[in-house]
């Protein structure tokens, strides 16, 4: 093996290939990253879920040897993120929610652009242009100008350009931005089929029913990781409290008569109801359903339920901002 070549573990290890210890990134006094620790498996699809300003896109971007933390230190393909991002960047596949191709070019010249740039064998190009125009559905367009196709094409032909070269790696930076639910659910489809190639999938989103796709997922806040593991462990081991789906009439007018119980943490809308959190279910349930006997709201059903990722999510960022809260009021 050439020593360009990284090390990979594996397939089916628990080696991790992405490892990243206290990394941070520091833009003036502004933290974008404050001291992230994580480890990605061999073909694992894992997740970073956050809101947009969260660090997500920092922290792929010092991955993929785009940015230079500040403190820290990682290893992607057993390749340093700091002293070796050039082989780093031999060894992955990239794609930004920009999607990054070049409207004024054909779907196949763009394809033939990104063949030159991540040198795949000439042996190859013809094999591997024909797998991404098949894989994007676009064999009949493939003389189109890409600035004609829709937003769901193009996600497709950005996906294939940044696997031409066949890395074990691919980040994925908020790569379904804009695009329909329909294209979205495509694209997703396409993503299992590479990690069931073995292929190791690290995709930041900010939509709560993508993170459910992932074998693993980080909550992100603030450039801090706040929560990191599987979906079902997530909702199942990092919210004490119970979560009480209410469906009532009026539901926007009913949650501000909830929010004023004691007994009720939080309340907020989903889909055509509310769920309340809160500490006691029975208690809180009994409550409820005074409070909106009282106040002339039909109640249809109440029922505990197995929180959401989004009331996970919710309750995690309420749990942080509270104890932010309160150390800002300790007198230094």
């Amino acid at each position: 093996m050439s020593p360009a070549q990284p090390v990979s573990p594996p397939a089916g290890s628990d080696e991790p290939i992405v490892e990243v210890h206290n990394l941070e990134k520091h833009f003036g006094a502004f933290k974008a990253v404050a001291g992230v620790s994580f480890a990605v498996r061999r073909g694992e699809i894992f997740g970073f879920l956050g809101p947009n300003g969260a660090g997500k896109s920092t922290t792929i971007r010092m991955l993929c040897g785009l940015l230079t933390p500040t403190a820290g230190t990682g290893r992607v393909a057993g390749f340093d993120i700091v002293r070796e991002t050039e082989k780093i960047k031999t060894r992955i596949g990239y794609m930004s929610q920009k999607f990054s191709l070049y409207d004024e070019l054909t779907v196949e010249e763009n394809i033939d652009f990104y063949s030159g740039i991540y040198c795949v064998p000439r042996a190859r190009k013809a094999a591997r242009k024909d797998w991404v125009l098949t894989m994007a559905g676009l064999q009949d367009h493939r003389r189109a100008r890409t600035a004609e196709l829709s937003g769901g094409w193009k996600q497709r032909l950005a996906l294939g350009c940044a696997v031409l070269h066949e890395p074990p790696i691919l980040f994925l930076d908020e790569p379904t931005s804009g695009v329909d639910p329909n294209s979205r659910r495509q694209f997703w489809d396409l993503i299992y089929t590479l990690s069931g190639q073995g292929v190791t999938v690290f995709v930041t989103t900010h939509y709560m029913e993508e993170s459910e796709y992932c074998d693993r997922l980080g909550i992100v806040y603030r450039g801090e990781l706040i929560a990191l593991g599987t979906p079902h462990a997530l909702k199942t081991e990092h919210m004490p409290e119970a979560v009480l789906e209410v469906d009532c009439a009026r539901p926007n007018e009913a949650m501000a008569t909830l929010e004023r119980l004691p007994g009720v943490k939080e309340v907020a809308l989903f889909g055509k109801g509310l769920h309340a959190v809160a500490a006691d279910a029975a208690a809180a349930e009994q409550a409820i359903r005074a409070a909106l006997a009282a106040g002339g709201f039909h109640l249809d059903r109440i029922e505990r339920i197995t929180p959401t990722l989004e009331d996970v999510f919710v309750s995690l960022i309420e749990a942080r901002e509270h104890a932010a809260g309160a150390l800002q009021e300790v007198p230094q």
